[in-house]
Protein backbone atom coordinates (compact mmCIF):
# COMPACT_ATOMS: atom_id res chain seq x y z
CA UNK A 1 0.00 0.00 0.00
CA UNK A 2 1.61 3.13 -1.15
CA UNK A 3 2.29 5.57 1.65
CA UNK A 4 0.44 9.41 1.75
CA UNK A 5 2.80 11.91 0.97
CA UNK A 6 3.41 15.28 4.28
CA UNK A 7 0.36 17.91 3.42
CA UNK A 8 1.03 20.83 1.92
CA UNK A 9 2.28 23.03 4.82
CA UNK A 10 2.12 26.24 3.17
CA UNK A 11 -1.37 25.94 2.68
CA UNK A 12 -1.85 24.52 6.29
CA UNK A 13 0.16 27.77 7.74
CA UNK A 14 -1.56 30.42 6.06
CA UNK A 15 -4.54 29.05 6.73
CA UNK A 16 -3.61 28.74 10.76
CA UNK A 17 -2.24 32.53 10.37
CA UNK A 18 -5.38 33.93 8.73
CA UNK A 19 -7.45 32.39 11.57
CA UNK A 20 -5.31 33.83 14.29
CA UNK A 21 -5.48 37.11 12.47
CA UNK A 22 -9.44 36.81 12.47
CA UNK A 23 -9.26 36.20 15.68
CA UNK A 24 -7.25 38.99 16.84
CA UNK A 25 -9.32 40.84 14.74
CA UNK A 26 -12.87 40.12 15.84
CA UNK A 27 -12.24 41.06 19.19
CA UNK A 28 -10.65 44.45 18.52
CA UNK A 29 -13.70 45.08 16.34
CA UNK A 30 -16.21 43.75 18.45
CA UNK A 31 -15.01 44.59 22.21
CA UNK A 32 -17.18 47.67 22.41
CA UNK A 33 -20.30 46.49 20.59
CA UNK A 34 -20.10 43.41 22.48
CA UNK A 35 -19.99 44.94 25.69
CA UNK A 36 -22.81 47.50 24.81
CA UNK A 37 -24.98 44.16 23.67
CA UNK A 38 -24.34 41.73 25.66
CA UNK A 39 -22.36 43.23 28.83
CA UNK A 40 -19.23 41.28 27.54
CA UNK A 41 -16.19 42.41 26.00
CA UNK A 42 -15.50 38.83 24.91
CA UNK A 43 -18.54 37.87 23.73
CA UNK A 44 -17.70 37.28 20.11
CA UNK A 45 -13.95 36.30 20.84
CA UNK A 46 -14.99 33.56 22.91
CA UNK A 47 -17.69 32.30 20.48
CA UNK A 48 -14.98 32.64 17.23
CA UNK A 49 -12.44 30.74 19.37
CA UNK A 50 -14.61 28.24 19.94
CA UNK A 51 -15.63 27.50 16.75
CA UNK A 52 -11.83 27.88 15.51
CA UNK A 53 -11.22 25.28 17.72
CA UNK A 54 -14.21 22.97 16.31
CA UNK A 55 -13.03 23.94 12.82
CA UNK A 56 -9.27 23.35 13.12
CA UNK A 57 -10.86 19.53 14.18
CA UNK A 58 -12.78 19.27 10.94
CA UNK A 59 -9.76 19.94 8.78
CA UNK A 60 -7.75 17.87 11.01
CA UNK A 61 -10.27 14.73 10.57
CA UNK A 62 -11.12 15.50 7.25
CA UNK A 63 -7.27 15.59 6.26
CA UNK A 64 -7.22 12.15 6.97
CA UNK A 65 -10.53 11.40 5.66
CA UNK A 66 -9.67 9.90 2.09
CA UNK A 67 -10.98 12.17 -0.19
CA UNK A 68 -12.51 9.02 -2.75
CA UNK A 69 -15.07 8.37 -0.22
CA UNK A 70 -16.54 12.02 -1.49
CA UNK A 71 -17.61 10.26 -4.33
CA UNK A 72 -19.24 7.38 -3.25
CA UNK A 73 -20.75 9.64 -0.87
CA UNK A 74 -21.89 12.71 -3.00
CA UNK A 75 -25.88 12.05 -3.51
CA UNK A 76 -26.04 11.65 0.05
CA UNK A 77 -24.38 14.69 1.40
CA UNK A 78 -26.06 17.03 -1.46
CA UNK A 79 -29.47 15.73 0.18
CA UNK A 80 -28.01 16.53 3.68
CA UNK A 81 -27.17 20.03 2.39
CA UNK A 82 -30.73 20.19 0.77
CA UNK A 83 -32.58 19.15 4.35
CA UNK A 84 -30.77 21.68 5.81
CA UNK A 85 -31.49 24.27 4.49
CA UNK A 86 -35.09 23.08 4.48
CA UNK A 87 -34.72 23.31 8.23
CA UNK A 88 -34.83 27.21 8.58
CA UNK A 89 -38.37 27.11 7.57
CA UNK A 90 -39.25 24.95 10.87
CA UNK A 91 -41.19 26.90 13.18
CA UNK A 92 -39.54 27.46 16.47
CA UNK A 93 -36.08 26.29 15.03
CA UNK A 94 -35.12 29.02 12.20
CA UNK A 95 -34.33 31.98 13.49
CA UNK A 96 -35.46 35.26 11.85
CA UNK A 97 -33.06 38.03 12.24
CA UNK A 98 -33.53 41.84 10.21
CA UNK A 99 -36.44 40.20 7.93
CA UNK A 100 -34.04 36.94 6.63
CA UNK A 101 -34.30 33.40 8.07
CA UNK A 102 -31.09 31.87 7.42
CA UNK A 103 -30.28 30.13 10.75
CA UNK A 104 -31.41 27.59 12.93
CA UNK A 105 -30.87 27.24 16.64
CA UNK A 106 -29.63 23.76 17.93
CA UNK A 107 -28.79 23.24 21.73
CA UNK A 108 -27.77 26.59 21.82
CA UNK A 109 -25.35 26.85 19.46
CA UNK A 110 -27.02 29.24 15.71
CA UNK A 111 -25.62 27.72 12.75
CA UNK A 112 -26.30 28.68 8.97
CA UNK A 113 -27.20 25.81 6.63
CA UNK A 114 -26.16 27.76 3.67
CA UNK A 115 -22.59 27.42 4.56
CA UNK A 116 -22.62 23.38 4.77
CA UNK A 117 -25.39 23.54 1.46
CA UNK A 118 -22.66 25.40 -0.04
CA UNK A 119 -19.85 22.39 0.55
CA UNK A 120 -22.26 19.94 -0.42
CA UNK A 121 -22.96 21.21 -3.97
CA UNK A 122 -19.00 21.41 -4.42
CA UNK A 123 -18.41 17.79 -3.75
CA UNK A 124 -21.39 16.31 -5.49
CA UNK A 125 -20.67 19.08 -8.74
CA UNK A 126 -17.04 17.28 -8.76
CA UNK A 127 -18.38 13.70 -8.24
CA UNK A 128 -21.24 14.46 -11.32
CA UNK A 129 -18.52 15.63 -13.29
CA UNK A 130 -16.13 12.76 -12.92
CA UNK A 131 -19.20 10.30 -13.91
CA UNK A 132 -20.17 12.93 -16.75
CA UNK A 133 -16.34 14.19 -17.74
CA UNK A 134 -16.56 12.67 -21.28
CA UNK A 135 -20.07 14.65 -21.64
CA UNK A 136 -19.39 17.68 -20.27
CA UNK A 137 -19.13 19.37 -23.96
CA UNK A 138 -22.33 18.37 -24.42
CA UNK A 139 -25.27 21.66 -23.28
CA UNK A 140 -28.07 19.71 -22.36
CA UNK A 141 -26.25 16.20 -21.00
CA UNK A 142 -23.02 18.43 -19.34
CA UNK A 143 -24.36 21.63 -18.78
CA UNK A 144 -28.65 21.56 -17.89
CA UNK A 145 -27.70 19.03 -15.14
CA UNK A 146 -25.74 20.90 -12.87
CA UNK A 147 -27.72 24.44 -13.23
CA UNK A 148 -30.41 22.70 -12.10
CA UNK A 149 -28.82 21.41 -9.19
CA UNK A 150 -27.65 24.91 -8.41
CA UNK A 151 -31.05 26.02 -9.38
CA UNK A 152 -32.77 24.26 -6.79
CA UNK A 153 -30.14 25.54 -3.70
CA UNK A 154 -30.19 28.46 -5.09
CA UNK A 155 -33.82 28.50 -5.03
CA UNK A 156 -34.15 27.43 -1.32
CA UNK A 157 -31.14 30.39 -0.77
CA UNK A 158 -33.53 32.84 -2.07
CA UNK A 159 -36.62 32.04 0.00
CA UNK A 160 -34.28 32.75 2.97
CA UNK A 161 -33.26 35.25 1.51
CA UNK A 162 -29.76 35.19 1.04
CA UNK A 163 -28.82 36.69 -2.30
CA UNK A 164 -25.23 36.94 -2.26
CA UNK A 165 -24.57 33.19 -0.59
CA UNK A 166 -27.20 32.33 -3.89
CA UNK A 167 -25.29 34.53 -6.16
CA UNK A 168 -21.41 32.84 -4.90
CA UNK A 169 -22.80 29.58 -5.10
CA UNK A 170 -24.29 29.90 -8.81
CA UNK A 171 -20.77 31.12 -9.67
CA UNK A 172 -18.61 28.47 -8.16
CA UNK A 173 -20.34 25.87 -10.21
CA UNK A 174 -19.55 27.59 -13.68
CA UNK A 175 -16.65 27.41 -12.77
CA UNK A 176 -16.07 24.12 -12.06
CA UNK A 177 -18.20 23.14 -15.00
CA UNK A 178 -15.69 25.29 -16.97
CA UNK A 179 -12.62 24.03 -15.81
CA UNK A 180 -14.37 20.22 -16.43
CA UNK A 181 -14.21 21.60 -20.01
CA UNK A 182 -17.13 22.38 -21.47
CA UNK A 183 -17.71 24.75 -24.00
CA UNK A 184 -17.18 28.43 -23.70
CA UNK A 185 -20.04 29.01 -26.33
CA UNK A 186 -22.71 27.20 -24.05
CA UNK A 187 -21.46 29.19 -20.79
CA UNK A 188 -21.09 32.60 -22.80
CA UNK A 189 -24.91 32.08 -24.16
CA UNK A 190 -26.15 31.73 -20.71
CA UNK A 191 -24.67 35.21 -19.75
CA UNK A 192 -27.27 37.00 -21.11
CA UNK A 193 -30.34 34.96 -19.81
CA UNK A 194 -28.42 34.96 -16.09
CA UNK A 195 -28.08 39.10 -16.47
CA UNK A 196 -31.64 39.51 -17.03
CA UNK A 197 -32.73 37.14 -14.37
CA UNK A 198 -30.20 39.18 -11.99
CA UNK A 199 -31.57 42.35 -12.58
CA UNK A 200 -35.09 40.80 -12.50
CA UNK A 201 -34.36 40.02 -9.19
CA UNK A 202 -32.84 43.09 -8.09
CA UNK A 203 -35.27 45.26 -9.01
CA UNK A 204 -37.81 43.58 -7.76
CA UNK A 205 -36.95 43.81 -4.14
CA UNK A 206 -36.51 47.40 -3.12
CA UNK A 207 -34.00 46.70 -0.72
CA UNK A 208 -32.10 45.18 -3.30
CA UNK A 209 -32.31 48.40 -5.83
CA UNK A 210 -31.36 50.62 -2.82
CA UNK A 211 -28.38 48.84 -2.53
CA UNK A 212 -27.82 48.73 -6.43
CA UNK A 213 -28.41 52.85 -6.65
CA UNK A 214 -26.60 53.70 -3.25
CA UNK A 215 -23.50 51.99 -5.08
CA UNK A 216 -23.58 54.44 -8.09
CA UNK A 217 -23.51 57.35 -5.57
CA UNK A 218 -23.20 56.26 -2.05
CA UNK A 219 -23.30 59.84 -0.79
CA UNK A 220 -26.37 60.21 -2.58
CA UNK A 221 -28.50 58.72 0.58
CA UNK A 222 -25.29 58.73 3.35
CA UNK A 223 -28.00 58.08 6.18
CA UNK A 224 -29.39 55.05 4.66
CA UNK A 225 -28.78 52.71 1.99
CA UNK A 226 -25.22 54.57 1.36
CA UNK A 227 -24.26 54.25 4.86
CA UNK A 228 -22.05 51.73 5.23
CA UNK A 229 -20.20 51.84 2.09
CA UNK A 230 -19.21 55.57 3.29
CA UNK A 231 -18.25 54.52 6.73
CA UNK A 232 -16.48 51.42 5.32
CA UNK A 233 -14.66 53.75 3.07
CA UNK A 234 -13.85 56.39 5.85
CA UNK A 235 -12.06 53.66 8.39
CA UNK A 236 -10.27 52.53 5.24
CA UNK A 237 -9.33 56.42 4.34
CA UNK A 238 -8.29 57.28 7.71
CA UNK A 239 -5.70 53.97 8.03
CA UNK A 240 -3.58 55.40 5.96
CA UNK A 241 0.06 53.39 4.98
CA UNK A 242 0.43 51.87 8.53
CA UNK A 243 -2.88 52.49 10.51
CA UNK A 244 -4.02 53.73 13.34
CA UNK A 245 -3.22 50.95 15.27
CA UNK A 246 -4.33 47.66 17.03
CA UNK A 247 -7.54 48.26 18.98
CA UNK A 248 -7.73 51.94 17.88
CA UNK A 249 -10.89 51.99 15.09
CA UNK A 250 -12.96 55.18 15.28
CA UNK A 251 -15.08 53.51 12.99
CA UNK A 252 -16.28 50.11 15.26
CA UNK A 253 -17.92 52.42 17.65
CA UNK A 254 -21.35 52.32 16.22
CA UNK A 255 -20.33 54.06 13.03
CA UNK A 256 -20.09 50.55 11.10
CA UNK A 257 -22.71 48.37 12.19
CA UNK A 258 -21.36 45.13 13.30
CA UNK A 259 -18.35 45.83 12.18
CA UNK A 260 -16.78 41.95 13.07
CA UNK A 261 -18.91 40.74 10.86
CA UNK A 262 -18.71 41.68 6.90
CA UNK A 263 -16.79 44.71 7.21
CA UNK A 264 -14.36 43.13 9.34
CA UNK A 265 -11.51 44.24 6.25
CA UNK A 266 -12.16 48.05 6.57
CA UNK A 267 -11.52 47.79 10.49
CA UNK A 268 -7.95 45.95 8.55
CA UNK A 269 -7.03 48.90 6.98
CA UNK A 270 -8.23 51.25 10.00
CA UNK A 271 -6.06 49.98 12.37
CA UNK A 272 -3.16 48.11 10.38
CA UNK A 273 -3.18 50.41 7.72
CA UNK A 274 -2.40 49.86 3.87
CA UNK A 275 0.64 47.29 4.45
CA UNK A 276 -1.96 45.41 6.73
CA UNK A 277 -4.77 45.08 4.54
CA UNK A 278 -2.51 44.25 1.39
CA UNK A 279 -0.46 41.58 4.05
CA UNK A 280 -4.17 39.55 4.30
CA UNK A 281 -4.60 39.93 0.55
CA UNK A 282 -1.23 38.34 -0.03
CA UNK A 283 -2.28 35.73 2.43
CA UNK A 284 -4.91 34.74 0.60
CA UNK A 285 -3.54 35.12 -2.36
CA UNK A 286 -0.86 32.59 -1.43
CA UNK A 287 -3.62 30.09 0.03
CA UNK A 288 -5.13 30.67 -3.40
CA UNK A 289 -1.85 29.60 -5.34
CA UNK A 290 -0.91 26.54 -3.23
CA UNK A 291 -4.87 25.16 -3.63
CA UNK A 292 -4.40 25.75 -7.53
CA UNK A 293 -1.29 23.88 -7.36
CA UNK A 294 -3.14 21.24 -5.72
CA UNK A 295 -6.17 21.13 -8.53
CA UNK A 296 -3.60 20.84 -11.25
CA UNK A 297 -1.23 18.01 -9.75
CA UNK A 298 -4.04 16.07 -8.26
CA UNK A 299 -3.91 12.31 -8.59
CA UNK A 300 -7.29 11.62 -11.13
CA UNK A 301 -10.10 13.91 -12.15
CA UNK A 302 -12.61 14.38 -9.36
CA UNK A 303 -9.62 15.27 -6.87
CA UNK A 304 -8.68 18.05 -9.39
CA UNK A 305 -12.49 19.24 -10.00
CA UNK A 306 -13.04 19.07 -5.86
CA UNK A 307 -10.15 20.75 -4.97
CA UNK A 308 -10.85 23.40 -7.80
CA UNK A 309 -14.28 24.07 -6.41
CA UNK A 310 -13.29 24.60 -2.60
CA UNK A 311 -10.56 27.05 -4.05
CA UNK A 312 -12.88 28.89 -6.27
CA UNK A 313 -15.31 29.37 -3.32
CA UNK A 314 -13.11 31.14 -1.44
CA UNK A 315 -11.65 32.73 -3.94
CA UNK A 316 -15.29 34.31 -5.16
CA UNK A 317 -16.35 34.82 -1.58
CA UNK A 318 -12.68 36.86 -0.85
CA UNK A 319 -13.41 38.83 -3.76
CA UNK A 320 -16.70 39.41 -2.97
CA UNK A 321 -16.08 41.04 0.35
CA UNK A 322 -13.23 43.40 -0.24
CA UNK A 323 -15.38 44.39 -3.09
CA UNK A 324 -18.25 45.47 -0.73
CA UNK A 325 -16.02 46.70 1.29
CA UNK A 326 -13.97 48.92 -1.00
CA UNK A 327 -16.98 50.22 -2.56
CA UNK A 328 -16.26 48.26 -5.39
CA UNK A 329 -19.76 46.45 -6.15
CA UNK A 330 -22.99 46.75 -4.02
CA UNK A 331 -23.28 46.20 -0.72
CA UNK A 332 -23.77 42.81 0.14
CA UNK A 333 -23.48 39.93 3.25
CA UNK A 334 -20.56 37.83 2.49
CA UNK A 335 -17.93 36.86 5.01
CA UNK A 336 -14.44 37.28 5.06
CA UNK A 337 -12.92 33.64 4.63
CA UNK A 338 -11.16 32.65 7.92
CA UNK A 339 -11.68 35.99 9.27
CA UNK A 340 -15.33 37.14 9.79
CA UNK A 341 -17.40 36.37 12.82
CA UNK A 342 -19.52 33.40 12.25
CA UNK A 343 -19.45 30.15 13.34
CA UNK A 344 -20.82 28.53 10.23
CA UNK A 345 -18.71 30.41 7.70
CA UNK A 346 -15.67 29.22 9.97
CA UNK A 347 -16.36 25.88 10.87
CA UNK A 348 -17.20 24.74 6.73
CA UNK A 349 -14.47 26.96 5.39
CA UNK A 350 -11.72 24.74 7.81
CA UNK A 351 -13.39 21.42 6.81
CA UNK A 352 -13.39 22.31 3.44
CA UNK A 353 -8.93 23.21 3.99
CA UNK A 354 -9.18 19.95 5.66
CA UNK A 355 -10.06 18.31 2.12
CA UNK A 356 -7.77 20.05 0.41
CA UNK A 357 -5.01 19.30 2.70
CA UNK A 358 -6.15 15.47 2.30
CA UNK A 359 -6.19 15.72 -1.64
CA UNK A 360 -2.41 17.05 -1.07
CA UNK A 361 -1.04 14.03 0.83
CA UNK A 362 -1.93 12.20 -2.61
CA UNK A 363 0.12 14.85 -4.43
CA UNK A 364 3.62 13.81 -6.39
CA UNK A 365 4.44 17.57 -4.99
CA UNK A 366 7.22 17.88 -2.03
CA UNK A 367 5.11 20.24 0.12
CA UNK A 368 8.10 20.65 2.41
Amino acid sequence: MEKDNAVDFTLLFVTILLVIIGIIMVFSSSSASAYYAHGDSYYYLKKQMMWAILGFTAMFVLSKFNYENYDRLSKYILIAGLLSLLLVFIPGLGITLNGATRWIAIGGITIQPSEFAKLAVIVYTASALNRKKDDVRSFIKGVVPFLLVAGVVFGLIMLQPDFSTGVSIAAIVIVMIFLAGANIGHLVGLALPAFVALVIMIISEPYRMDRWTSFLDPFQDPRDSGYQAIQSLYALGSGGLFGLGLGRSRQKFFYIPLPQNDFIFSIIGEELGFIGAATVVFLFMLLIWRGIRIAIHAPDFFSSILAAGVVAMIAIQVIMNIAVVTSSMPVTGIPLPFISAGGSSLFFTLSAVGILLNISRKTSLNWS
